[in-house]
């Protein structure tokens, strides 16, 4: 039931990190598969979610996925991983959103970056430093700013981590060594009260994904608590019948046993003709 989450950094062998681990614990390592399922969930090509991760993708590109439905998505699949066990994954927010499960150690790769504009100039062939920088810089910016709008977080926050590994200092193969004594260590086994927490969890991210996945809840933003499969919506709507609507949708989710409706309608709201259009 190993599950360990790790941060993705570009030129920070944080990518031979977690393939060290995995092998050695053989997990199931996931960075692009999860990508991909996002993708395949938005209707959107595969190529354009890893173009704007790596803050690739052009103003017309970044129209196509609202940022708040891609982190949805991405959350579901992070917590359905989790449950299934004996994975790393790599990236995708997992070291913020497992953070608040006890038995995931949560681990983040860094170096400074010197070393990883030569470690990418080797890697890409290259003798432009520049260009090497320039991407790392880039992917840094895009990185920093998706995890501070989905988490109200900065990435560099340690008390955000259980294991903090500088391969600028340390090498891989102890980077790999210190990540796996970590995850035999008896704070990070599973619990019943740690494995509830996180069926919870799960289960609250493919309700939010129901809602964001319904046209016609899309816009219905409400806090959905769980506890061993009742689930309780708090929360303002614009409407009635969007207060009808989201425990009806909610009812129809998978592991949903009960639905509690503490939704309130906003006294007074309007729809105007855009909101509706």
């Amino acid at each position: 039931m190993t599950v360990i989450a790790m941060t993705q950094e570009m030129a920070t062998l944080g990518r031979d990190v977690a393939a060290g681990v995995a092998a050695a614990l053989h997990l199931r390592l996931v960075r692009h598969e999860l990508g991909d399922a996002v993708a395949d969930r938005l209707n959107v090509g595969k190529s354009l979610i890893r173009r704007m991760r790596d803050g690739k993708a052009g103003w017309f590109e970044k129209r196509e996925v609202d940022p708040s439905t891609f982190a949805v998505y991405a959350a579901e699949q992070v917590f359905d991983l989790a449950r299934e066990g004996n994975v790393l994954i790599r990236g995708w927010g997992a070291a913020y959103l497992l953070h608040q499960v006890s038995h995931v150690p949560c681990i983040r790769v860094c170096a400074p970056l010197a070393p990883r504009v030569k470690w990418l100039m080797e890697r890409l062939q290259t003798d432009d430093e520049s260009l090497a920088r320039d991407e790392i810089e880039r992917s840094d910016s895009a990185h920093a700013a998706r995890i501070r709008r989905n988490f109200d977080v900065a990435i560099g926050d340690p008390l955000l981590y259980d294991l903090v590994l500088n391969t600028g200092r340390i090498s891989v193969e102890s980077c790999v060594e210190q990540v796996i004594n970590l995850t035999r260590r008896p704070e990070f086994q599973p619990t019943e009260a740690s494995l509830a927490q996180l069926s919870n969890l799960a289960l609250a991210a493919r309700v939010q994904a129901a809602l964001r996945a319904n046209p016609e809840a899309v816009d219905i933003h409400v806090t959905a608590d769980v506890d061993g499969g009742a689930v309780t919506l708090r929360g303002t709507v614009m409407t009635e019948q969007e207060k009808k609507l989201a425990p009806k949708i909610v009812r129809g989710v998978a592991g949903v046993r009960s639905v509690a409706n503490r939704l309130r309608v906003l006294s007074g709201a309007k729809i105007f003709p855009s909101d509706v259009a």
